[in-house]
């Protein structure tokens, strides 16, 4: 019988397998499009919504007052499973029930939801930090956390990009910015529009925007918390493996 953390290797496998993944003819077809659409988007458009974006991911991943556990150390993996799951449910939920009465108020309350999502969104990632042993004092541990959501809401070419970043994050952690302002906001708030304006735009539609919020954000929440476990999965098995090498 395999253990658990043979099963959840076994697992990890296939889901990096997933990562690298070349774009395939539909995903080539729809970035095309989306493209075009954004060289008709006027650059001082592109350059406010970059700064929006950066802002509002900004007061929550970098703010000074913002407030997370302690890191969990010396529990079995079984055990930070378990734990991210319980979280997982609550943010999952919070987001259902937040996109449903947005989506119902009309397009004023619909465009609310965007800023929320993202808090939320961000605030999960920070409990996977916390549940599997990083503490998100340390600013590099916050960069993990927005290559995780860019890897979860990107293209599918991007995504095989970010991921070949985290799987190597012991090397490529030495060359990240050194501050906030050099990250490449641009690119992570159009590929972040690009990926959920399709599955957000029907929430803004009277009668079913309600329905639509809510299932939207909880399957958004579903894909981030997968993304991150396996995220953090793959920098514990990368740490077994040292530890084996030095044994």
């Amino acid at each position: 019988m395999e253990t658990y953390e043979e099963t959840a290797f076994a697992n990890l496998q296939l889901w990096q397998l997933k990562m690298q993944q070349n774009p395939g003819l539909l995903d080539r077809i729809s970035k095309g499009m989306q493209n075009k659409v954004n060289q008709f988007i006027p650059e001082k458009v592109h350059k406010l919504l970059t700064v929006t974006i950066q802002k509002m991911v900004e007061a929550v991943l970098f703010g000074s007052k913002y407030t997370t556990a302690p890191p969990l150390l010396h529990v079995p993996l079984v055990f930070r499973d378990q734990q991210f799951k319980e979280r997982l449910e609550f943010y999952r939920n919070a987001a259902a029930t937040e996109g449903a009465i947005t989506g119902a108020g009309g397009i004023l309350l619909g465009l609310a939801d965007f800023p929320i999502l993202i808090a939320l969104k961000i605030k999960l990632l920070f409990s996977a930090a916390s549940i599997y042993g990083h503490d998100t004092k340390d600013y590099k541990e916050r960069l993990y956390i927005l290559h995780i959501f860019q890897l979860t809401f990107s293209s599918r070419k991007r995504r095989k990009e970010i991921y070949k970043l985290i799987e190597s994050w012991d090397t490529y952690v030495s060359e990240l910015p050194a501050n906030a302002e050099e990250f490449d906001w641009r690119t992570f708030q159009q590929e972040y529009r690009d990926y959920i304006d399709l599955a957000k735009i029907a929430q803004l539609i009277p009668f079913i925007g309600a329905a639509v919020g809510a299932v939207v954000n909880y399957k958004l929440l579903e894909q981030l918390g997968a993304t991150a476990k396996n995220a953090y999965h793959l920098r514990f098995f990368n740490n077994v493996k040292k530890l084996d090498v030095k044994g």
